[in-house]
């Protein structure tokens, strides 16, 4: 019965992701496309970049996509602990699409501002271009924000690091709207506020990818779970009188599933059906906490 209630949810979590990243890849499409016949039509070299950028989304969507669905495979004989970690993995690759979107943006502004700072005439762009920008950053704010409430809900790695993939595109939007803005209302001298703007929502950009690779490599170098969530699993583990000691823990993280392991001690006196009683009784405590995908192994010893 409990495995036919986890079934069920791993089937509700992937059918949630699925609908998720198809909304997003929907909107990506029609924003890039907007964004783009905005930015030739307007002049505008930074609404272009930003195009590019958007349209870098639906790459990360797709690989969402791929690799939801691998994640949600039951283990099976080569994958004794499942396959949640391709779900990791797609979580280091989408970071590594932001970084490289980063890295993009920062050598454009910089390249923009050596062109200003040598006496040469950015281009003005046209209001087209502006109203792009402004659509553009109401548009994937909203998406972040459904995206990434959903990530929350379901645990899901990959769409919460697609969800910062929309942000980012309208932290680059922004940097796009402050420059037209300064190209169309300030005068020839202002249109360098746009490859500056640009350049600090890199930086911002590179942030958020480093924050999310190196989330994603400590697990899949199985680093263990943050202290606070060890204390808890101890406590849960020792709400029992009869449970002494427990020692020994190590923990990991799986994808959107957790693996605990670890040692406790019982009175050595105890016949075998009540301890394994007692051990059932804490995994079950641990799986109404946690998940019911927690991987969880108990080893009991006599206390001594």
């Amino acid at each position: 019965m409990e495995r036919q209630l986890a079934n069920a949810t791993d089937s509700r979590r992937l059918h949630a992701i699925y609908r998720i990243t198809w909304v997003g890849f929907a909107v990506n499409l029609v924003l890039a496309a907007g964004k783009l016949a905005a930015g030739v039509a307007g002049r505008s070299g930074a609404m272009i970049a930003d195009s590019v950028h958007s349209f870098s989304d639906l790459i990360t969507d797709v690989v969402v996509l791929v690799f939801a669905k691998l994640s949600a495979k039951p283990k099976d004989a080569t994958h004794d602990f499942g396959h949640g970690k391709y779900e990791t993995l797609a979580t280091v690759i989408i970071s590594l699409f932001l970084a490289f979107v980063g890295i993009g943006i920062l050598r454009d502004s910089v390249r923009a501002i050596v062109w200003a700072i040598r006496g040469d005439l950015l281009p003005q762009p046209g209001m087209i271009a502006l109203i792009a920008a402004v659509v553009s950053i109401i548009v994937k704010e909203l998406l972040y924000q459904y995206t990434m409430r959903a990530g929350r809900r379901w645990d899901s790695p990959s769409v919460m690091a697609n969800a910062w993939h929309h942000r980012s595109d309208a932290l680059s939007s922004i940097g796009t709207l402050i420059g037209i803005a300064c190209a169309l209302f300030l005068g020839e001298k202002w249109r360098v506020a746009d490859p500056i703007a640009a350049l600090v929502v890199s930086i911002f950009i590179l942030k958020i990818a480093y924050n999310l690779i190196r989330s994603g490599l400590c697990e899949l170098l199985e680093q263990s779970l943050p202290e606070e969530v060890e204390r808890e699993i101890l406590d849960i583990v020792q709400c029992s009188p009869e449970v002494r000691e427990p020692h020994n823990l190590r923990t990991r993280r799986i994808g959107a599933a957790i693996a605990i392991d670890l040692h406790i001690r019982m009175d050595g006196a105890m016949d075998v059906q009540h301890s394994h009683a007692l051990t059932e009784e804490i995994e079950r405590r641990l799986r109404e906490r946690f998940g019911a995908d927690t991987i969880i192994s108990i080893h009991v010893e006599p206390l001594k």
